[in-house]
């Protein structure tokens, strides 16, 4: 292979090792050199010279939790995020099935938590907003959704599947079924469709991978499968999320789905939004329940300790204090059979991880499990005023995703979106890390900005030490930012330490404040190949 080399120059680059660099040697998709411009170019004189303008250049990040073909039919379909109210909801499902003629309306993202009404809406408001029509509506959290009158008559036994109600939404096994169905009603060219504009999307966003969490009751195998074979050039991570039992069905199921771990949303709990993440006590808003539970302390450890026999990573989707403390009961057989060391070597994943005891932190830490967290879940539902607090009550509901405390206790932190639940945004997720809504639980701009890109390439099961790095020997996988100001600081409410001094030679990152605006993309590339142009 030819040598070709291409040296960024007049920049500002994210660099470790050298903070002050303002050049960038790329050859054959590989970081070569890193520094200086005036060294660089005495250093490379054939490469291709790109002037930055001042602009600002990090490593690519990684979103660790997305669905993309969910994201992309947001994207092109009937997006309800922020949506004020039932009426409007109601409102613009009614002129989007006037304008579209598929089979299934499938629409995302309604919050009746915001709403004046506080209420969802009923399958008689469906069925008259769209007469005759299939509609699937999902709940922001995707754990619960409004369905019509037409798609609930598509699903066998739908009345006495758990979470059924003739008129509110459906959750639980009911909820599972009905998006199966509505799933299925999707065309291979709406799938694709979705895909593409999905893909886009992340990568206008500096975003060069990603963890796709998938399973049976998510996308499904078909959308999986596709999902893996389509080159874009974003990187797709696939996480399936299906329990096992033996070593000899988790090297199965890798096989049939082409997964690279078996893990990400496979289901402990529920969501907090709709009362179906599984808690030690009762909601203090629905003292009639605490939420649901999918698996349990003996299935738990089987999966773990099948996936630690072969080598692959298991993981699972936790939310509420008594999931997480089920989780932490499962691992904890494992450890005692096969060892704690054992453990550690997989990498092994909890995703959202919401309602961390100290208890539950030191464990986790202990055995190496990474915790793969969404910032954007407290900016949206955090706070003294927020979804939490509504729904937990003021004690529980302050104390969620407490990333000051994981860090500090040694667990290992990879951000995500759960796209579509919140968006693909990471400067925005970065600044929710460290601006936490509860005060003493946020971290600093370098750790929050690491475990959306060194951090995350961890959580994929890359330890090279180099990827999510402008480190020579790197793959080229970067985002170019059209930024202004950039600092070194701590979180608001923290003691400022000696880093965030110039001379300590920390690289500085964009101002994380409200009067700052966010970072826009200007090109992102991932192994030299460029995904994103502006």
């Amino acid at each position: 292979m030819p040598v070709s080399t291409q040296l960024l120059v007049g920049g500002r680059i994210y660099s470790s090792s050298s903070p002050d660099a303002t050049s960038l040697a790329i050859t054959n998709g590989i970081v070569s050199w890193v520094g200086d411009a005036r060294a660089g170019r005495a250093l490379n004189p054939d490469a291709d010279v790109v002037d930055l303008g001042g602009a600002f250049v990090t490593p690519g990040f990684v979103d660790t939790h997305v669905h993309v073909t969910s994201l992309g039919l947001n994207i092109v379909g009937l997006d309800l995020v922020g949506v004020p109210s039932r009426q409007e909801c109601l409102h613009r499902l009614s002129e989007f099935a006037r304008t579209h003629g598929d089979d299934v309306i499938w629409g995302h993202g309604w919050d009746e938590s915001q709403w004046p009404e506080a209420a969802a809406p009923t399958t008689a408001e469906l069925d008259a907003a769209a007469p005759g029509r299939k509609v699937y509506l999902s709940r922001i959290d995707v754990h619960s959704a409004a369905c019509s009158t037409p798609l609930r008559q598509e699903v066998t036994g739908l009345a006495a599947a758990s979470g059924y109600s003739a008129q509110d939404t459906l959750s639980f096994e009911a909820h599972h079924a009905a998006r199966l169905v509505a799933r299925d009603l999707l065309t291979t060219k709406q799938r694709a469709r979705a895909r593409n504009a999905a893909l886009d999307s992340i990568a206008a966003r500096g975003v060069v991978a990603v963890h796709e969490c998938g399973g049976p009751d998510i996308s499904g195998l078909t959308d999986f499968e596709e999902l893996l074979r389509h080159d874009h050039g974003v990187e797709v991570r696939g996480y399936w999320g299906e329990a096992v039992d033996s070593p000899e069905q988790a090297r199965d199921l890798l096989t049939r789905t082409g997964a690279h771990a078996l893990g990400g949303d496979l289901f402990i709990d529920g969501s907090i939004g709709s009362h179906t993440a599984w808690l030690r006590e009762p909601y203090t808003d629905d003292p009639s329940t605490r939420g649901n539970r999918y698996l349990t302390v003996e299935q738990i450890a089987a999966h773990v300790r099948a996936c630690t026999l072969i080598g692959v990573q298991a993981g699972f989707h936790v939310i509420g204090d008594a999931a997480v403390g089920a989780a932490v009961e499962g691992f904890g057989l494992v450890a005692d059979e096969l060892g704690g060391p054992a453990l550690a070597a997989r990498g092994h994943r909890l995703e959202h991880a919401e309602m961390l005891s100290n208890e539950d932190i030191r464990k986790l830490a202990s055995w190496g499990v990474i915790a793969s967290m969404q910032p954007g879940f407290d900016e949206l539902w955090g706070g003294t005023d927020g979804l939490y607090v509504t729904r937990l009550g003021p004690d529980r509901g302050v104390s969620l995703n407490p990333f000051a405390a994981a860090a500090a206790a040694g667990v290992s932190l990879a951000f995500g979106s759960d796209a579509p639940v919140t968006s693909v945004d990471p400067w925005s997720m970065v600044t929710a890390a460290v601006r936490h809504r509860t005060p003493g639980s946020g971290i600093s701009p370098r750790a929050a900005f690491s475990a959306s890109t060194r951090g995350a390439w961890r959580a994929g099961g890359v330890r090279d030490g180099l990827a999510g790095t402008l480190e020579p020997g790197a793959p080229a996988s970067y985002a170019v930012w059209d930024v202004g100001e950039l600092e070194v600081s701590a979180p608001k409410d923290s003691v400022q330490r000696w880093s965030t001094d110039p001379r300590s030679r920390v690289p500085a990152l964009p101002r994380l404040c409200d009067d700052a605006p966010l970072p826009v993309c200007v090109r992102s590339v991932h192994r030299g190949r460029v995904v994103h142009e502006r």
